[in-house]
């Protein structure tokens, strides 16, 4: 598979829940270089997949605006990023989803790549990325296989992405290329080293 080459692979981009550190704002919405971060991901994993969706539960025209289909969730009370990936999952065209919280916006360009390749070469079912400062939970490539399991972890009251994945065995894939590619935008100190580096990162 060339660089360039599209997987087959439906993208899930997490954009709904609540930036409590960024003041409640809505975090996909917090502007990156006069763009939104969620427009960044948008961007960044477009070339590579054949399909993404966007999870959130606010601004909905907004997020729609970005060009992809909005997926809100379906369980009441904000029961956290998987039931997210749940309700995504079921309008997911594809067999294998690639997770992504909407605060990583300078995401590798083979994200995608390597983790699909990594799952055809090994038939692991579930993968996370990960590089020297650890395992990235919010950013994992899942088989549908896996979309009984996960709504009964969500249905039962489940809401841990690492106990999750412990409990399928998801494999990790290391990248190390970067050392801005997993920075994810929590707090305003994030925002501005994202800020600071983001000219790095042309659109």
């Amino acid at each position: 598979m060339s660089k360039a080459e599209i997987c087959p692979v439906s993208a899930i981009i997490l954009a709904g829940g609540l930036a409590r550190r960024l003041g409640g704002r809505d975090k996909g919405l917090i502007p990156l270089a006069n763009q939104p971060l969620a427009a960044w991901v948008v961007r960044r994993i477009s070339g590579q997949v054949s399909e993404v969706l966007l999870s959130a539960n606010r601004n909905l025209a907004e997020y729609a605006a970005l060009g992809h289909t909005v997926v809100p969730d379906y369980l009441p009370g904000r029961p956290g990023p998987l039931a997210g990936v749940l309700a995504a999952a079921r309008t997911a065209s594809r067999e294998w989803m690639l997770v992504l919280p909407c605060d990583v916006p300078f995401l590798p360009l083979d994200l995608a790549q390597r983790l699909y390749r990594h799952a055809i070469e090994t038939n692991a079912r579930l993968l996370r990325a990960a590089d020297e400062t650890g395992e990235h939970y919010a950013m994992m490539l899942m088989h549908r296989d896996l979309v009984p399991d996960l709504a009964g972890y969500v249905e039962a009251g489940g809401r841990q992405v690492r106990a999750w994945q412990e409990q399928n065995r998801a494999e990790s894939v290391l990248f190390g290329d970067d050392p801005y590619a997993f920075l994810n935008i929590n707090t305003p100190d994030e925002l501005r080293t994202a800020e600071r580096v983001a000219s790095r990162y042309p659109s």
